[in-house]
């Protein structure tokens, strides 16, 4: 876990349904992970996912990988 600030974004396809997800992506570069989390629960549990297999995920869903089910 890292002491520098997380800078959370959500993305700009969010509807505003409340089902949204925040990412810090400023943490990429330095330390080689994307903390996601919830955007309802701000002080919940944050998952940091290797810059590799976020950017993997990010391509899957723009390709049209996953279900929408």
């Amino acid at each position: 876990m890292t002491t520098e600030p997380h800078i959370w974004i959500k993305s700009s396809y969010s509807g505003g349904g409340g089902q949204c997800v925040e990412v810090a992506v400023n943490l990429a570069a330095s330390h080689g992970i994307v903390p996601v989390r919830d955007s309802k629960t701000l002080s919940g549990p944050v998952l940091d996912i290797p810059t590799g297999a976020f950017a993997s995920f990010v391509m899957g869903v723009k390709a049209g990988e996953f279900s929408t089910i």
